[in-house]
């Protein structure tokens, strides 16, 4: 009996143990990889709401590692065929109705992204949460009643970001990115992220929905549903080009 007793506190210690050994890092990048793969390709639905309307868009994304990232709207009808194109901190938008590729200026990544609550930066993430960043654990909360490390951003001198502090909530168990919350450079907070419904999608289970809330804007938030989203399948580094921008479908 004794044995059994012993050996339960040492498995128990053990695990103990092994959970305070992941670093604040190691979870954050953990989240992130889950969410990329070394490649995935995905239909999107957003929808932008305020106080008086909404609107609804459908969007076809392939992205590939942290670096390369090509988005094509594809409903409603008036926006289709607009494309943004991502290749390293780049960002391009090609706009048909006008037969013009514009290459956004960093000055623009704060900017709205298609009128919605996300940013340029959002969308091609610019800055990178494992790189650009330093982490530290804040205290640990349950979150739809999943535990979760609380994890503290903290730019690195002279990165190239656009957030003042980011605070991130994953789920201990499966990584999950369950809430986000953006300060600006006076330490005020921006937006709110949260990720629910969540469920096995592209053979992970993910939050198949994303949910950005501006700070102070009663009645404005920006929902992102995923239709449908593989990973792993090989892209070439060739498809992401300006001119396959023209004619992607």
């Amino acid at each position: 009996m004794k044995r059994i007793f012993y050996s339960f506190i040492f498995l128990a210690l053990s695990l103990s143990s092994s959970s305070q050994s992941l670093t604040a890092t190691e979870a954050i990048t953990k989240a992130e990889d889950k969410v990329r793969g070394s490649s995935n390709r995905a239909e999107i639905r957003m929808t932008i709401v305020r106080p008086s309307w909404s609107r609804e868009m459908t969007m076809k994304s392939w992205a590939k590692g942290d670096e390369l990232a090509l988005i094509l709207v594809i409903a409603p009808a008036r926006d289709n065929g607009i494309a943004y194109l991502k290749r390293s901190k780049e960002l391009w938008n090609w706009q048909p109705s006008i037969d013009r590729i514009i290459k956004l200026p960093p000055s623009m990544m704060l900017q709205s992204w298609m009128g919605s609550d996300f940013t340029n930066d959002d969308l091609v993430k610019e800055s990178s949460s494992v790189k650009d960043y330093t982490h530290a654990f804040g205290n640990d909360s349950i979150i739809d009643g999943r535990e979760c490390y609380k994890i503290i951003l903290t730019p690195k001198p002279d990165a190239p970001v656009v957030w003042g502090q980011i605070y991130s909530w994953i789920s201990k168990k499966d990584f999950l990115q369950m809430r986000v919350e953006f300060y600006d450079e006076d330490g005020e907070l921006a937006n709110t992220m949260f990720g629910t419904n969540i469920k096995e999608i592209g053979g992970r289970l993910l939050a198949a929905r994303v949910e950005m809330t501006p700070a102070g804007k009663e009645g404005h938030k920006t929902i992102v549903e995923y239709l449908s989203l593989n990973f792993d399948e090989p892209i070439g580094d060739d498809f992401f080009t300006e001119q396959n921008m023209k004619r992607i479908k």
